[in-house]
C-alpha cells in the first residue's frame, strides 16, 4: 500500500499490521500529542509522561492485530495509555482507599478560571485524587468505569473525586479564585 498522510483509519491500520514503518509513524504522530496529554494529567510529570508513551505505543503495536473496531482507534489508543498510566502510578504508589460515599456538586466560580492555575491545581492533588478526577471530568468516564480500571469500589470512586474537587477547591481559593 502506498503510503500517504490522508490514509483513512482502516488504511492506517492495514498498513500498520504490514510492519510499513511509515504508517506507524503516521499512527503515532496522529495521536502522540493527545494521548501525551492524558498521560501527564495522569501522572503529574513530564519524565513519567514521556515514559508512559513509549510504553503504551509499544503496547498498542503489539495489540493492534487484535483491536476489534468496537470503538475509534483514537479511544483504543486512550484506552492503553490510561492503563499504562495507571500501572505506573500503582507501581509508584497505591491510590488511597477512601470508603466514605460522598456527591460533590458544580463549582460555580465568580470569575472565570485562568488555565494554567487549574492545571497547577490538578497537578497538585495526591495521585489517587487526581487520577480519579482526571478520568471523570476530564477524560469523561463514568464512576464504574474509573472503578474497574482502578480496582477500587464505586464508592471510593465517588469519595476521592468529591475530595479531589473539595482539595481543588481550596487550592484555586488559595490562587485567588473566590466561590
Amino acid at each position: 500500500m502506498s503510503f500517504t498522510i490522508s490514509m483513512t483509519e482502516a488504511e492506517l491500520i492495514q498498513a500498520c499490521l504490514q510492519n510499513d514503518r511509515l504508517a506507524q509513524k503516521n499512527l503515532y504522530d496522529r495521536y502522540k500529542k493527545a494521548m501525551y496529554t492524558v498521560a501527564y494529567r495522569m501522572t503529574g510529570d513530564f519524565d513519567a509522561a514521556n515514559d508512559v508513551l513509549q510504553e503504551a505505543f509499544i503496547k498498542v503495536f503489539r495489540a493492534l492485530p487484535k483491536f476489534r473496531k468496537e470503538s475509534t482507534l483514537g479511544a483504543w489508543i486512550k484506552t492503553i495509555v490510561v492503563r499504562t498510566a495507571l500501572s505506573r502510578l500503582r507501581k509508584a504508589k497505591p491510590i488511597e482507599s477512601l470508603e466514605e460515599h460522598h456527591t460533590a456538586g458544580l463549582i460555580q466560580w465568580e470569575q472565570p478560571l485562568d488555565v494554567e492555575y487549574l492545571e497547577k491545581a490538578i497537578q497538585a492533588l495526591p495521585a489517587g485524587y487526581r487520577a480519579v478526577f482526571v478520568l471523570i471530568e476530564v477524560e469523561g468516564y463514568a464512576h464504574k468505569e474509573v472503578a474497574e480500571m482502578l480496582n477500587i469500589s464505586v464508592g471510593t470512586s465517588k469519595s476521592q473525586l468529591f475530595y479531589a474537587k473539595k482539595k481543588l477547591r481550596a487550592m484555586l481559593e488559595d490562587f485567588g479564585y473566590e466561590r
